[in-house]
């Protein structure tokens, strides 16, 4: 039998045995979309689990479908499986829909000007493509960083363009340190006016790592937060301090002129 005449049958007959038939012939549809979506998803998202909530996306598309409405099947079926999708994400990213919907429109943009220019978005493009000041683009994205769990290996674009994930911020082991790389230069004196225009939570979670050596485990014990917490804490700390010493950088240079 044709997948044309399982159709028509099931839909004559509602068969629980067709319902599974068009459901496993339409497999293919949910694996197609997981694998476009978890490219531009943050990485606490797995594909496995996109597949899961795709599957029940497809069931309610194969048992709602109707021809009549002139819709194929399979663009039907891609809306409900993606929505399907998009909901459940969305329950884990404890994010508003309206907030959501303005991330993946960034999502979208950034992806668009990208495969027109061949190279990586910028934060500034991003922004004026969408009408957005940096100001309101950064506050956008902390707003949604400060709502979502974070992955070590999510990728982000830097301020400079460079494509880099959160684990390029932790500290290796196997390398100097790059605080001590710092006291070693001429950059000590910007390095503590830096860290003194810090907040007080940015000073002390730096202060618990790199002085006191505690874990990231230990440091969350301290701040009675949990440790994925301190590590976005961590990040974000440092995301400042580096910030705030190009800036003194760039002063110096306009001073020295």
């Amino acid at each position: 039998m044709t997948v044309e005449e399982t159709w028509q049958k099931y839909l004559e007959t509602r068969s629980s045995e067709l319902r599974e038939e068009l459901i496993l012939e339409h497999l293919h549809l949910v694996k197609h979309i997981a694998g476009r979506l978890a490219v531009r998803l943050p990485a606490f998202v797995a594909q496995e689990d996109l597949e899961g909530w795709g599957v029940f996306g497809l069931i309610e598309a194969v048992e709602k479908y109707d021809p009549s409405h002139g819709t194929d099947f399979q663009g039907y079926a891609y809306y409900r499986i993606r929505g399907a999708m998009l909901d459940e994400i969305r329950k884990l990213a404890w994010v508003p829909r309206s907030l959501w919907q303005k991330l993946q429109q960034i999502n979208a943009v950034r992806e668009t000007i990208e495969q027109d220019s061949g190279l990586p978005a910028t934060n500034e493009q991003v922004a004026d493509t969408l009408g957005l000041s940096l100001s309101e683009y950064y506050q956008l994205m902390a707003h949604f960083q400060s709502t979502s769990p974070i992955s070590l290996d999510e990728p982000f674009t830097a301020g400079d363009g460079d494509h880099v994930s959160w684990t390029d911020f932790l500290e290796d082991e196997s390398s100097p340190d790059p605080l001590n790389s710092l006291l070693d230069k001429e950059y000590k004196e910007t390095l503590v006016e830096a860290i003194n225009l810090l907040g007080e939570r940015d000073k002390l979670i730096l202060a618990l790592y790199y002085q006191d050596g505690l874990t990231l485990k230990e440091i969350g014990l301290v701040l009675n937060v949990s440790e994925s917490r301190v590590c976005q804490l961590h990040t974000k700390a440092i995301n400042r301090l580096r910030k705030i010493i190009v800036e003194l950088e760039k002063k110096g240079n306009r001073d020295a002129k």
